[in-house]
């Protein structure tokens, strides 16, 4: 029997859950050759064992990238979420009070990007493996802060 977790409603495999950061959401979406070849194969495979979670700060920095006019979306930013959330094995991993205040306590120095900060104190809190190409943030993770995966590998 596999071992497995249960946490707000979701139930995951002993398998590491892998969280997913905006920009790699935006390019699963759009099928963005930025997506490397592992990092896709990857979330197809945490996507089909139901272990692949977004965060809910995602939604709000997309439609900040919407408004701002640094991302064009192909319709109305809410349906496009909707859509991007309705994706088989992909669900919204909720912003608790437990989170909200983690980011804010990192026990580093980490630039004050809020959505930055709530991703890394999710991937934390749950032991996700966070799916990202921010640089600033894979360093981190390379030094044992919390576990990241290179979305352009």
């Amino acid at each position: 029997m596999s071992s497995a977790f249960v946490h707000s409603g979701f139930q995951f495999s002993s398998s590491p859950v892998l969280l997913i950061d905006t920009h790699v959401l935006v390019w699963m979406m759009f099928g963005d050759r930025k997506l490397g070849a592992r990092a896709g194969d990857e979330i197809r495979q945490a996507c089909s064992e139901e272990r692949t979670v977004v965060s809910a700060i995602t939604p709000w920095e997309i439609a900040l990238l919407v408004s701002k006019k640094r991302i064009e979306l192909y319709r109305d930013v809410q349906d496009w979420m909707n859509t991007a959330l309705s994706l088989p094995g992909i669900r919204l991993w909720p912003l608790d009070p437990e989170i909200a205040v983690e980011s804010t306590r990192l026990p580093w120095e980490m630039h004050s990007d809020p959505a930055d900060r709530i991703l890394v104190a999710t991937s934390r809190k749950i032991g996700a493996t966070l799916v990202t190409a921010d640089q600033t943030l894979l360093a981190m993770a390379g030094s044992g802060k919390f576990r990241a995966l290179d979305a352009t590998v």
